[in-house]
């Protein structure tokens, strides 16, 4: 049977294993999400990665002494699945009391697990506490959408408030906005993210793009399917020539979810960690 939002661990009491527990991990087909903004099973509009940092990792050595670190993990965009955060917070805390021979026997772990859970290899990298301070941290770059003084009567997305002049020649613009905000799918919890657009094309209307992102502010959906609205919204709407979307979301329970969707080679963004994260 394939497994829906409601059926995962999000807004139910858990008990928390402290002995690894692959089972754990909750994957839910992004199919179905992606049907409701016109997506089939075909060819993808865009690719991408999900870029998820665990900052609650730890595990014991061979000899019990326990251990922490950073951990990035890298999901392709054209995998069939997500995890559900909190069965993925759950699975990472089934390491608290396991003893693992070392970093690389516990990357290869989660690499297994994990890609097992998304139906496609995923990519892990592991940070130890004595390379913490090489881990930066950085702001989204681009023209800042905040500063506009919009009047806002409706916090659903709206594509309708898309537009962009294409009666005039292309621009490359970068725009940028911390008021991205949108609810858990499931427990209507807030997640709080800031948002960067890449496009290549027809002016977009700022002020339009700017009410259309604050839109968001009562929508129920998980961080990687509001991404991909936004993708398909400003590319149906304003038909820009190239599109990259990429959203850096708060953390709710150690995990950090970081959606990027592009239509054209930019290179994968970097992991930089945003004051609010």
């Amino acid at each position: 049977m394939m497994n829906t939002p409601d059926q995962s661990p999000l807004g139910k009491s858990s008990a928390y294993q402290s002995q690894y527990a692959p089972e754990l991990l909750f994957p839910i087909p992004r199919l179905q999400k992606r049907e409701e903004i016109g997506l089939g099973s075909g060819t993808l509009p865009f690719f991408g990665v999900d870029i998820w940092n665990a900052y609650e990792l730890s595990w014991l050595n061979m000899r019990g002494k326990p251990q922490v670190a950073i951990a990035t993990i890298t999901a392709p965009a054209d995998s069939p699945n997500i995890v559900e955060s909190k069965s993925f917070k759950l699975y990472l805390n089934s390491f608290n009391q396991t003893r693992v021979a070392g970093v690389d026997a516990l990357g290869e772990l989660l690499r297994q697990d994990l890609s097992s859970a998304f139906g496609a290899p995923v990519h892990v990298s592991i940070t130890t506490p004595d390379a913490f301070g090489s881990l930066k941290m950085g702001e989204l770059e681009g023209t800042l959408l905040d500063r506009l003084d919009v009047e806002i009567d409706q916090y659903v997305p709206s594509p309708a408030l898309l537009s962009a002049s294409h009666a005039e020649g292309p621009v490359e613009e970068t725009l940028v906005s911390h008021l991205l905000k949108s609810n858990c799918l499931v427990t209507g919890q807030p997640d709080w993210g800031t948002v960067q657009i890449r496009y290549v094309g027809p002016q977009i209307d700022q002020e339009g793009l700017l009410k259309y992102l604050i839109g968001f502010r009562e929508h129920n959906e998980f961080h990687e399917q509001c991404v991909e609205r936004i993708f398909m919204d400003v590319l149906r709407q304003c038909k820009p020539t190239k599109l990259a979307v990429y959203a850096r979301y708060t953390r709710r329970g150690g995990l950090d979810i970081n959606p990027w969707r592009a239509n054209f080679s930019t290179g994968k963004p970097g992991n930089l960690r945003t004051a609010r994260q």
